[in-house]
């Protein structure tokens, strides 16, 4: 018998469920068995590495089920440097004069 957990992240929480399977058992066979089926069109991994449903699972793996993205993190980063910078242009902002060195 294999002691595994199952793990389905969502925006405010964290589901976690811990089994017992047997010997020889598969992703789905632990996803079957946690009630959590209806989520096998996602991807799945094993500590943070996407494996296939039929991979075997060991001793005291972590199964996690991921969600797809709501945005693009590229298009996330764009967006909040375009902010940014719109902003600093409204607000305004004086750069202080750069210093010249001293001359002794």
């Amino acid at each position: 018998m294999l002691k595994v957990e199952v793990v389905y992240a969502l925006p405010g929480r964290e589901e976690s469920i811990e089994l017992t399977v047997q010997t020889g058992a598969t992703v789905r066979d632990v996803l079957e068995k946690s009630g959590l089926i209806g989520l096998m069109s996602h991807k799945v991994g094993i500590f943070g590495k996407v494996v296939p449903e039929d991979a075997p699972v060991a001793d005291g793996d972590r199964v996690e089920i991921y969600r797809s993205l709501a945005v693009d993190p590229k298009e996330a980063r764009r967006a909040r440097a375009a902010t940014y910078t719109t902003r600093s242009r409204r607000a305004g902002s004086v750069r202080s004069p750069s210093r010249a060195p001293r001359r002794r």
